[in-house]
């Protein structure tokens, strides 16, 4: 099956796995999704990810180990909400000053930029600015 928007596939992955209370998901392993989920776990979102080989022919499939808090039952997803911003029908660049706040700094913006894939902060810390991926909180 061809997917048009694999970041989107992505972001709809975890958010339905979040929504049942799985402990992880998996999808089907690319650069730029490795990249982002670095970010989910540097930035406290996801406990773990791993890019594990399958099949004959070398195929990756990355598994992202969910972060709930809370005991048993009160157990809570560490994120509650994913967007989306740009997408393949509209991208959406900013300059390095106008990087938007999320959720008045509680959630994060994750940009790819030329320095690389880069929270919104870290890119305003560089000066750079770059497309807006998606937000998180």
């Amino acid at each position: 099956m061809t997917v048009t928007d694999p970041i989107a596939d992505m972001l709809t992955r975890i958010r339905n796995a979040i929504a049942v209370g799985h402990p992880m998901v998996t999808m089907p392993s690319s650069k730029m999704k490795v990249a982002i989920a670095r970010i989910l776990k540097e930035e406290g979102y996801i406990e773990d990810y791993q890019v594990v080989e399958y099949g004959e022919q070398p195929r990756y499939r990355l598994v992202v180990r969910l972060k709930y808090v809370g005991e048993r039952r009160d157990r809570r997803p560490v994120i509650t909400g994913l967007k989306r911003v740009s997408k393949p029908g509209r991208r959406v660049y900013t300059r390095a000053k106008d990087i938007p706040w999320v959720r008045s700094g509680m959630g994060i913006a994750i940009l790819t930029t030329p320095k690389g894939v880069l929270t919104g902060q870290q890119a305003r810390r560089l000066g750079v600015g770059g497309e807006v991926l998606c937000y998180i909180w």
